[in-house]
Parts: C-alpha cells; structure tokens; sequence
C-alpha cells in the first residue's frame, strides 16, 4: 500500500492528536469547552483541485479547495515537487486574489483633472488603449539610428526598428503562455522597455 506524504502527515497528524487528548484526560484536564469551541469553527471542506500559483515562473504548486462553485480555501501543495507545500507571501495570499469584494469587476475610466471613477465598458476601454497605443508608436517610431563605429570613427546608419516613448510593466498574475504571447507583441511592436515581475 503506498501512502503519500500528505497522506502520511495526515496520518502523524490525527496521531499525535489522540495521544494529547489521552494524556490531557489522564492528567484530569476538562477538554469539554475547548472541544464545544472546536465544534463552533467551520472547517473548509470541498473538493480539492490541484493547480499552479499564478504569480510568477516558479510554478508553485497549490490546491484549491471548490464548494457549490465557489473557491473557499487555496493553500500549498505537499506532492509538488517544486515547492514540496510552501508558498510564498504572494502565493499564500492567492485567495485573496481570487475572492475579495474590493477587486473590480469591470473597466474604469477618469477623465482628465476628474475626480471620480466612472464605468465603461470593455469595448471602449479597449478602444481607447489601442488608439492611444497607435498614435504613440507612429508619432515616435524610430527606423535608423546613428552609429559611430570605434575602430575608424566613421559614422552608420543601422536599422533599430523602436519605440521609446512606451514601456510595458507587465503582471504576473496572468499565466505564463498571456505573458510570453504579450512579450513577443511588444516586441514585434518595437518596444524596448518591457519588465514583468515573471523576468520572461
């Protein structure tokens, strides 16, 4: 019969407990307020879906626990044999990423000297970024540069095909396939200056 670790240390777990209760009763200690405290928690159960943390390139592992359709508990995964059930500050706060009332749910836009917040939707926030992305790259698209060459101090035109004036400041909370694809655009674009937390 073959055990898994997180099995096993369920295991040690439920046995260790035991052998405390045991103890604690012949020592005369009263465990009937700490077991009607202990009846009063709610325990997270559900089914329990092994994944990735989507934070960085590491690829943590960790298991979602799902009820009714909802997430209610993300922790670490002690059969991965990256990160063997530790999470990192970020990665062990991922249910807050997925679960949480102040996340928005929907496109926002303030207008100039605003001061206020006000919904729009998807198509026209991304209109927007796309008009105001395009107009930026033609107005400061750079074909040739000029290039002193050491040895004989002559001067060279070279083809550089850039953009300066956009950088992209990329997240790693989306997965490693969106930040890969997003990279190569950019970089098909012209664009120099691209940073993500992921380092791809």
């Amino acid at each position: 019969m073959s055990v898994t670790r997180r099995e096993f240390l369920k295991l040690l777990a439920g046995g260790m407990s035991g052998a405390l209760v045991s103890e604690l009763n012949h020592l005369g200690v009263d465990l009937n307020p700490i077991q009607k405290w202990a009846g009063m928690q709610s325990v997270k159960q559900g089914k329990e879906v092994p994944s990735v943390c989507p934070y960085c390139a590491v690829g943590c592992g960790q298991i979602v626990t799902v009820a009714d359709g909802q997430i209610v508990d993300i922790q670490g995964n002690y059969d991965s044999p990256i990160s063997v059930g530790t999470l990192c500050p970020k990665g062990a706060a991922t249910y807050q990423l997925a679960v949480n009332p102040h996340r928005w749910t929907k496109a926002k836009y303030r207008a100039p000297f605003s001061d206020h917040w006000e919904d729009i939707d998807l198509e026209t926030a991304m209109g927007r970024i796309a008009e105001k992305f395009k107009r930026t790259r033609d107005e400061n698209f750079i074909e040739t540069a000029t290039v002193e060459q050491q040895s004989d101090g002559s001067v060279q035109e070279k083809t550089v095909n850039q953009v300066l004036a956009l950088a992209s400041l990329g997240g790693a909370t989306i997965d490693d396939e969106w930040n890969y694809l997003h990279q190569k655009l950019l970089r098909a674009l012209g664009l120099v200056s691209i940073e993500n937390q992921a380092r791809i």
